[in-house]
């Protein structure tokens, strides 16, 4: 990184607050981070303080860091005004981090600054995480977390939903694993419009209909799901091809 980009950038200690999986993943990750502090930390003894905190109480641990310091967090819906008045930047990693452990190679980043140095600092993370930055403006970031939410978290929803109904067949979930790569790897290179495949994509609504009938029958609680995923899965197969 060049002088212009953030002069220093490179030497400023940094402090990560949160010893939760997140904190103690990028402590982890990060050559020289400190940490992972306990909320109240006030930075001392470090230039530099990341919250890996929830969102509810982001506002509240910066206000603990004395002034002076840059000062962000890792939230993908919060946007900079929370961490007022530090000069404030973020870093989303856009990867889930379990118990067992955490890997950002590869991953997105949502980053953001309040100063063009916090954006180069929050730049400069990304690139020792090896990770792939993204510019998310304010105004974008609740859709950008949206997002991210709908491709992770409501996936696995869905893939439980699959697995329990499979279940009530007495098949293991497994044999669905080839299946649910397969898909996702043709959307990753094909797009939605093209990766679709299955009943409602050849017209075969009268399968669907049967399809509806065993959940109605085994598992009602995930009929409602299924009405609305059958709804959004007609509206993809209509929609226009685009290269």
């Amino acid at each position: 990184m060049s002088d212009a980009e953030g002069p220093g950038l490179d030497t400023l200690r940094l402090a990560v607050v949160g010893d939760g999986r997140m904190g103690n993943a990028l402590v982890a990750a990060l050559p020289g981070a400190g940490g992972p502090f306990s909320r109240g930390f006030d930075g001392e003894g470090f230039d530099a303080v990341l919250l890996a905190v929830p969102d509810s109480e982001i506002a509240a641990a910066a206000a603990c860091v004395t002034p002076g310091r840059l000062v962000g967090h890792c939230s993908g819906a919060s946007g900079m005004h929370v961490l007022a008045p530090h000069e404030a930047f973020g870093l989303h990693p856009l990867m889930t981090v379990t118990r067992a452990a955490g890997s950002f190679d590869g991953a997105g980043a949502a980053v953001a600054g309040s100063s063009p140095r916090a954006l180069a600092f929050a730049l400069r993370l990304a690139e020792q995480l090896h990770m792939q930055p993204v510019q998310i403006a304010d105004d974008d970031r609740a859709a950008y977390h949206a997002a991210a939410s709908i491709a992770s978290n409501f996936l696995v929803t869905v893939e439980d939903a699959a697995e329990g109904l499979l279940a009530t067949t007495g098949a293991h979930r497994d044999i669905l694993l080839p299946l649910v790569r397969a898909s996702l790897e043709n959307w990753a290179t094909q797009g939605g419009r093209r990766a679709i495949t299955g009943p409602i994509a050849r017209g075969d609504e009268q399968t669907v209909q049967r399809q509806r009938a065993a959940i109605a029958e085994r598992a009602p609680e995930l009929l409602a799901m299924f009405d609305a995923l059958c709804d959004r899965t007609r509206a993809l197969v209509a929609r226009p091809d685009t290269p």
